[in-house]
């Protein structure tokens, strides 16, 4: 069952504002939990090998955004575990295509190709005591959202009172570059599924039931999921 929504926003907001400083704002690390990467040689030319082919591949998945409306760096790689990186899998399901699969105990989400495959994604997940599962849905969709602390957070955390009237959407926001919103029953759960700028959490549970996706894998997932989508999130 999802928890009630204001604890989990309370939740998620004083998780994510443990407070940092980069060019005098909130660090995306500080934020969240709490630059361009170089690529390793791919080997001789004539001579990759199959981990040079994922590399590869991996740099062509993870580069930089520069055509963003706040130009995004390349994800470190080197930081993330190859087996989170976005890739197609065989995936047996009775679901639709389209719908989108959070596996929190696996640290995946899927989203359904149909023919029996998906797109599956590295993940980062609730904490425990802050894991969920049931059925959702994407309600609304946000590029580059305004963040406000909620009033329980700047209490805690008085240094989040600058932006009591919004934090601007860029690449210090916690929400991202893209944000989809999760429903239920026509109202807004407080969960979503952001882009992270912070590979070392894939694969970790960091959060309060909000998924974090790295920030290109979210364009990707974004880009493919219409308002009313279906989410269904795993028991863990």
């Amino acid at each position: 069952m999802i928890m009630d929504g204001e604890s989990a926003e309370t939740g998620v907001r004083d998780e994510i504002a443990r407070v940092g400083h980069r060019a005098g704002l909130f660090s995306r690390r500080s934020l969240l939990v709490g630059s361009a990467a170089g690529f390793g040689a791919l080997g001789l030319a004539g001579c990759a090998t199959t981990d040079g082919i994922l590399l590869a591949e991996a740099a062509k998945n993870y580069g930089p955004m520069p055509d963003e409306k706040f130009p995004i760096p390349a994800t470190d790689i080197r930081k993330v575990d190859p087996k989170y990186h976005r890739r197609t899998v065989r995936y047996e399901t009775k679901e639709a295509a389209g719908t989108i699969i959070v596996d929190p105990g696996n640290f995946y989400v899927y989203r359904v190709e149909g023919d029996g495959s998906a797109t599956r994604y590295g993940a980062n997940v609730g904490r425990d005591g802050f894991l969920w599962s049931g059925d959702a849905y994407v309600g609304r969709k946000s590029e580059w959202a305004t963040w406000t602390p909620p009033k329980e957070m700047i209490r805690r955390q008085p240094e989040a009172a600058k932006y009591a009237r919004g934090m601007p959407g860029g690449l210090d926001n916690p929400l991202g570059a893209r944000t989809l919103h999760l429903y239920q029953n026509g109202a807004y759960t407080l969960y979503t599924i952001y882009a992270s700028s912070e590979p070392e959490s894939i694969g970790s549970g960091i959060t309060s039931g909000c998924v974090g996706l790295l920030t290109q894998d979210m364009i990707h997932l974004y880009s493919q999921t219409p308002v009313n989508t279906k989410v269904v999130v795993l028991p863990a």
